[in-house]
C-alpha cells in the first residue's frame, strides 16, 4: 500500500516512521532543524530535506540529508552534507558525500572521501575522492568524459595542502 500526500510533508517529530511506502507530490522538509524519516517501503518525492533517511527505494529530484540508507536511490542531486550514503544502487546526476558504500554507482559527478562499491562505479564527468575500491575481483570504476582525481591531504610546515593527481584504470586507489 502507498500513502499519497498531495502537498508537502513536513517532519515535525525527531523521527517520523511510515509503515508503508509514501508518495509526496510536493517536498519532504524538516521543521526548524533536520529530522529523521524512516519508511518501511519506498519514498517518491520532489525534494527531500532530512537528517537521516532510511527506506527501501528513494526516487527524488534532490536529496539533502546527513545519512542515507536505502536499497536503491534515484535522484538528480544527492548532498549528504559530508556524511555517509549506504545503498545497493545509486543513480544520480551529482553525488556529494563523505563515504559512499554501494553495490553499483551511476552518476554525472561524484565528490566523496571514500567510495566502496561492489561491481561498477562510473561517472559521466569526474570522480573526486580520497579512495575508491571495488569489492569484486573484476570490478570496474571509470569516467566517460572526465577524470578520476584522487585527493591526498598532506600536512606540510603547519599548513594543510591538498595534492591532487589523476589515477585512472586501477581497481583500488588508496592514499595511505
Amino acid at each position: 500500500m502507498t500513502i499519497t500526500i498531495n502537498g508537502d510533508l513536513i517532519l515535525e517529530k525527531d523521527e517520523s516512521v511510515f509503515e508503508d511506502s509514501i508518495e509526496v507530490k510536493g517536498n519532504i522538509i524538516s521543521k526548524d532543524y533536520k529530522r529523521d524519516i524512516k519508511v518501511i517501503g519506498d519514498i517518491n518525492a520532489r525534494n527531500i530535506d532530512a537528517r537521516n533517511i532510511d527506506a527501501w527505494d528513494i526516487n527524488a529530484r534532490n536529496i539533502d540529508a546527513w545519512d542515507i540508507n536505502a536499497w536503491d536511490i534515484n535522484a538528480w542531486d544527492i548532498n549528504a552534507n559530508a556524511r555517509d550514503i549506504d545503498a545497493w544502487d545509486i543513480n544520480a546526476r551529482n553525488i556529494d558525500a563523505r563515504n559512499i558504500d554501494a553495490w553499483d554507482i551511476n552518476a554525472g559527478n561524484i565528490n566523496a572521501r571514500n567510495i566502496n562499491y561492489y561491481a561498477i562505479c562510473f561517472a559521466y564527468e569526474d570522480i573526486k575522492c580520497k579512495s575508491i575500491k571495488g569489492r569484486r575481483n573484476n570490478c570496474k570504476h571509470f569516467v566517460l568524459d572526465g577524470e578520476i582525481i584522487i585527493k591526498d591531504v598532506l600536512k606540510e610546515e603547519g599548513k594543510w595542502m591538498i595534492k591532487m593527481f589523476v589515477n585512472v584504470g586501477m581497481k583500488e586507489n588508496i592514499i595511505q
